[in-house]
């Protein structure tokens, strides 16, 4: 509309002068006639006099609309960059909702299929826990047992568990030759989970010889290197002093030739490092979004310390998380109960096969639990992927048990175990993580206010930088009323009036009356122009210093507003990096032997 305006006004003026021009060449065609007839007709001066003023007020009126024209303009174009961030952020929005029941529909669909294709696992997971319970309770007849087995070993042709079923019933049922044959069957689908269920079970059941030989065949068939997932249990079995006295020679020594042997492989050192320093950073969390609202805005310096800040509040986050595990008290149950939670873990726990579709599910429940946000669920996805590697070496299992304890199914004790079997490991992680996190810290911090760039190294040069404001604002200032004087041409206006209008009256005191005029009017049009273009610089000035002004008084708020930040940035990352002589402290204190249930009084090797 505004557009509209100002290209009706220029066409108003262009007929305006298209008259004059016409009326002028009119006069010009005539004037031999005038002259001839020597008829001169006295010109009413007041009259031209009311219609150059008429001209002159028109001319301003025009002036003073284009400036609304390019004020409401301006207006729109603000208006318009709104939408488009508005807009944006509606995009955005929207995208994280449809991703978001995007996921909550491949949710239903991945549980389902886990459920199609491996379903009857948890029925023979969830049967073989019955029958434990039922065996101590007493209250289910043996022929139950055998029968319900037997039926299960049909339907899962393929799963591990099924023949150690049969073989358990067997045992009960007091069916030797039974038991062996599908003891043999178990081996064949699976020598290490069966190995590992039959010495849990044979500790359950008292057995201790029997459990030691099962353990030792369990052991024999690892690699330090590529350790089965099911070897947690054998490591909460034993920090949980379930193994007994018969085992733990067995488990030390093997943990001992882990370890040498890890030890002497190159970069091991380095790997631990980063290791557990990954796992460590798993326990940052994002700071308050209302923290620091100026050196968020204002500051180019902030993602590093918004990103350093929250490595300082890490601390504080790591000592809670140790003092929660080791102040935790591990389960009173009498041994068996104990021994049905290790059992209950493998027995329920994922079987390899179906760790891609579990995968898939973990991946899109982040996706709902961040709202749709796929990054973070990405992100969150690639640390969380070590605890669902089937196969990981022994120093990955400890960090695993330590700091992933929901992905890797390990108890409380041996989560004490593992970082205090580690502590050597996590401390040099953890000073890795601080030192790094402290060569983050900027010596000095930017300071950005529209056109202003400056540093601060702690807050206190407020004068200096107020100074350098106000002497970029005078600069920006003088440059931009630099071009709002009066140019040649508006001197032209005013000198080639004057000039203009002594000739026309020359030109009428020599006879040339008609001539004369014209030249007089054009000189004062000339003239009401030059004062028409002063005034509208005039005002430009004004509003151009006006501008600046508030510049400069928001500029100078928003500066001492960002000094103040700065220092109470600098504080508190002070306060909250001093928090890792604690960590380390506790870390100091604690000893593998001291959270390991019925430790044996031999020489142990596991360096620490």
């Amino acid at each position: 509309m505004s557009c509209f305006l100002v290209h009706n006004y220029l066409f108003k003026i262009r007929i305006f002068r298209g008259q004059i021009l016409s009326l002028i060449n009119l006069e010009i065609i005539n004037k031999e006639d005038i002259m001839a007839e020597r008829i001169i007709h006295q010109a009413d001066l007041r009259a031209i006099e009311n219609n150059l003023r008429s001209i002159h007020e028109g001319l301003r009126t025009i002036d003073a609309r284009v400036d609304v024209a390019n004020e409401n303009l301006q207006i729109v174009y603000d208006e318009i960059g709104s939408l488009a961030q508005e807009f944006h952020e509606f995009v955005n929005i929207q995208q994280k909702a449809n991703r978001l029941g995007q996921a909550e529909t491949r949710l239903v669909k991945i549980r389902q299929e886990i459920e199609k294709k491996y379903g009857h696992y948890d029925i023979v997971r969830r049967t073989t826990t019955g029958i434990l319970q039922a065996d101590d309770l007493g209250i289910v007849k043996k022929e139950t047992i055998s029968t319900a087995t037997e039926e299960l070993m049909i339907s899962t042709p393929g799963y591990w568990l099924a023949p150690c079923l049969v073989a358990l019933a067997a045992w009960i049922n007091d069916q030797p030759e039974l038991a062996e044959k599908a003891v043999k069957e178990g081996i064949k689908r699976n020598d290490e989970k069966t190995s590992l269920f039959f010495a849990l079970i044979c500790r359950r059941a008292n057995r201790k010889n029997a459990c030691l030989k099962w353990t030792q065949r369990y052991l024999a068939n690892q690699d330090e290197e590529n350790l089965d997932r099911n070897s947690i249990i054998i490591l909460d079995a034993f920090a949980s002093g379930l193994l007994g006295v018969d085992t733990e020679g067995v488990i030390s020594r093997q943990m001992n030739e882990w370890l040498s042997r890890l030890e002497e492989k190159p970069g091991f050192t380095e790997r631990q490092t980063e290791q557990w320093s990954e796992a460590i950073n798993l326990k940052r969390s994002e700071l308050d979004e209302d923290l620091y609202p100026n050196l968020r805005k204002y500051s180019n310096s902030w993602p590093v310390l918004e990103n350093i800040l929250e490595g300082a509040h890490l601390h504080e986050q790591m000592l809670n998380y140790l003092t929660d595990i080791f102040e935790r008290k591990g389960s009173t149950e009498s041994v068996k109960e104990k021994l049905d939670d290790i059992l209950d873990t493998l027995v329920t726990d994922f079987d390899n096969e179906e760790l891609a579709l579990r995968k898939q599910e973990k991946f899109e429940q982040f996706v709902v639990d961040f709202g749709g946000d796929d990054n973070r669920a990405h992100q969150n996805m690639s640390i969380e992927v070590t605890a669902f590697e089937t196969h990981k070496d022994f120093t990955q299992l400890l960090t695993d048990a330590a700091m992933k304890p929901e992905s890797s199914h390990s108890s409380i004790s041996t989560q004490k175990f593992a970082l205090a079997l580690s502590r050597d490991w996590v401390t040099n992680a953890y000073n890795d993580v601080t030192a790094k996190n402290r060569m983050k810290i900027p010596y000095e911090i930017e300071i950005n206010v529209d056109t202003f760039n400056d540093k601060s190294t702690d807050g206190q040069n407020e004068s200096e930088l107020v100074e350098k404001f106000n002497s970029q604002i005078d600069s920006e200032k003088e440059q931009t009323l630099a071009n709002y004087f009066p140019s040649l041409f508006d001197k032209f206006l005013l000198y080639g009036g004057i000039a203009i209008g002594v000739i026309g009256l020359m030109m009428m005191i020599s006879g040339n009356v008609f001539l004369g005029l014209i030249a007089i009017i054009a000189g004062i049009f000339m003239a009401l122009k030059h004062k028409s273009n002063i005034e509208n610089i005039e005002t430009s000035r004004k509003k151009i210093e006006e501008q600046y002004e508030d510049k400069r008084v928001n500029g100078e708020q928003i500066i001492r507003a960002i000094l103040a930040e700065i220092v109470d940035f600098r504080i508190e990352f002070a306060e909250k990096d001093a928090e890792s002589t604690k960590v380390l402290d506790f870390l100091e204190q604690i000893r593998p032997e001291q959270y390991v249930n019925k430790l044996a009084s031999s020489n142990r090797k596991i360096k620490i």
